[in-house]
Formats: C-alpha cells, structure tokens, sequence
C-alpha cells in the first residue's frame, strides 16, 4: 500500500505561518523553518508582553498621579489613602488623564480630599 500524504493540509499550514511571516527581515519572511521558528518566537513574546502592557501602564499611571499631587503637598500613597477614605472610587488611568490633561479638576479632588 503506497503512503498517503495530507498535502493539502500541510500547505495550508505552511502558507498561513508564511503569511504571518509577512513583512519580517530577511529570511525569515521567506525560508519555511526560518520564518517558523521567528514566529514562534514572536508568539511567545506577543502572549508574554500583553500581560507586560498591563503592568506598564498602571506604573505610568502611579508616576503621573504622584507628580499631579508633589505641588499640593501630599505623596501619591498618602493621597491614595485619603482618596479611599472618601469613598471616592475613580481609578488610577482616570485619575491620571486628570491630572495631565485638566490640572483644575485634578485640583478640585485634592482639595476635597485634604
């Protein structure tokens, strides 16, 4: 009996991972074990980095919210603590856009929460 080979299959698979591979450097975009082994490793990174994203941001939000309140005399932990204590539940990427974008607002909740 001769052997049977899905070839249908396996190209479909090779041209999707090629596609993907679309616009890379070099050999990676064209060689198949290349482009394969550049993929992989690029979905590793992708899986890795969305969760990454996210800690990224919350720091740039702490940052930002702690140098919105250093000329009103508090600290960003002091202020954080003041704020939970008013019930006041605004989250740090809006308090954040507040105190970058409408510095008054910003100032009319520190001086509801001193």
């Amino acid at each position: 009996m001769s052997r049977s080979v899905n070839v249908v299959a396996a190209r479909a698979r090779r041209k999707k991972t090629m596609k993907l591979a679309k616009g890379q450097f070099g050999r990676r975009k064209n060689v198949w074990t290349v482009a394969k082994n550049s993929l992989e490793k690029g979905m590793q990174y992708a899986y890795r980095d969305r969760k990454t994203k996210k800690r990224n941001f919350r720091n740039l939000w702490i940052v930002r919210i702690n140098a919105g309140v250093r000329p009103y005399g508090l600290s960003y932990s002091v202020f954080m603590g003041k704020l939970q204590k008013k019930n006041i539940e605004l989250n740090r990427k809006v308090l954040a856009d507040l105190a970058m974008n409408h510095p008054e607002a910003f100032k009319a909740i520190v001086d509801f929460v001193k």
